[in-house]
């Protein structure tokens, strides 16, 4: 007696949608259509009577004890008396619903379908959110037909080509004998019935195009990719079915100041060399008006001041992310004499009249955060 397990390439512990996917795929492989020739035969033969027997419980259950499970229906083998389907096989070729009458009229009443939407704003908005305007072109329910595609006072009539079946069988040959598929109605599309006067507003589709006009929320935090889903804001569907939904995924843009990274925003500022050495503090603007920035005696170009609190509202939880000021020290490259003069008076007292050029480590930013600490 043959291990139906291993015909399959199952374990003897697999469940029926494993037995039934591993049929699948090798009637598709075995089935004489596909590949003709004797041995493919056979071992489709074998195939198909080891997904007879551990398809059904019973038999399943009989060779599981090391019994034939076909000592009482009649001998083993392939074909009557067996119990084979021949759905099985257009199952394995065609999916679920292609036998004969396993479908019937589709309904014109569908799902209309998503839509994603771009949206472009400014940095300021997604800082704090906003409330955009949002217009569209998409699919509403005709009202001279209420959705149900025939002229107002007109119906359907039943399909000529399919009896309001909604499919047309066909009868194909093979070794199995002679085998009955479906396939949709042409002539319905499907349907089972056709218009006797469509809709002279919608041509029979039960919706219309119209642009609407949605007003969005935009929550503060969100970023270039962010996607807000409208629920049922989409387009009717066919037959006036259900609305889809609309995604607008929004795109940042870039700001002339500011720059954003994660919810922390960077802005540079230019301070002059005399103000860098002595320290001053000046009026900055920021996105919440404007905020002091002191400037400490000795800043260098390159150093950064934090204003906490200041950037991106976080998205999902409390609070706002950081502005960090970073300083650029300009050098004065125009002077006067007597300003000259003023700095070679500086540059003698400070012994720098001829200073020697000192090259500096590459420490990197582990070697600076740990400089960092050592000078607190």
């Amino acid at each position: 007696m043959n291990d139906y397990y291993a015909v399959l390439g199952v374990s003897r512990d697999a469940s029926q949608e494993e037995i039934k996917k591993a049929y699948r795929r090798l009637a598709r492989k075995l089935h004489p259509d596909v590949n003709p020739g004797h041995d493919a035969e056979e071992e489709f033969k074998r195939v198909s009577q080891a997904y007879d027997v551990l398809s059904d419980p019973e038999k399943r259950r009989s060779f599981d004890l090391g019994a034939d499970p076909f000592a009482s229906g009649g001998g083993a083998g392939f074909g009557a008396g067996a119990g084979f389907s021949f759905s099985d096989v257009m199952d394995a070729f065609f999916g679920a619903g292609s036998t004969a009458g396993s479908r019937g009229p589709r309904s014109r009443v569908q799902r209309g379908q998503d839509a994603l939407v771009r949206l472009d704003i400014d940095l300021s908005k997604a800082v704090f959110g906003s409330e955009e305007e949002l217009t569209i072109d998409t699919a509403i329910g005709c009202n001279r037909c209420g959705g149900d595609g025939a002229e107002p006072g007109t119906g359907r009539q039943t399909c000529p080509i399919c009896k309001g079946a909604g499919e047309v069988q066909q009868i194909q040959r093979s070794f199995l004998g002679q085998v009955m598929t479906s396939r949709p109605c042409v002539h319905c599309q499907g349907f089972g019935s056709t218009l006797t006067d469509p809709c002279h507003d919608c041509s029979g589709d039960g919706r219309v195009r119209t642009r609407r006009t949605l007003t969005l929320k935009i929550p503060a935090g969100v970023d270039t990719g962010t996607r807000i889903q409208l629920t049922g804001e989409g387009e009717v569907g066919p037959g006036n079915g259900p609305a889809g939904d609309i995604y607008v995924e929004i795109r940042v843009a870039n700001h002339d100041t500011y720059t954003r990274r994660g919810d922390d925003l960077h802005c540079s500022v230019e301070i002059p060399m005399a103000a860098a050495a002595l320290g001053t503090s000046f009026k900055l603007s920021t996105f919440d008006g404007k905020q002091d920035l002191e400037i400490k005696p000795g800043t260098q170009s390159g150093d950064v001041m934090t204003l906490r609190g200041l950037g991106v509202t976080h998205l999902r939880h409390e609070g706002r992310g950081d502005l960090h000021v970073h300083a650029t020290v300009l050098t004065p490259t125009k002077l006067t004499e007597e300003q000259a003069e003023l700095l070679r008076q500086l540059a003698a007292l400070r012994g720098e009249e001829r200073p020697e050029g000192r090259l500096t480590p590459n420490k990197g930013l582990f070697g600076k955060i740990r400089d960092a600490f050592k000078e607190k």
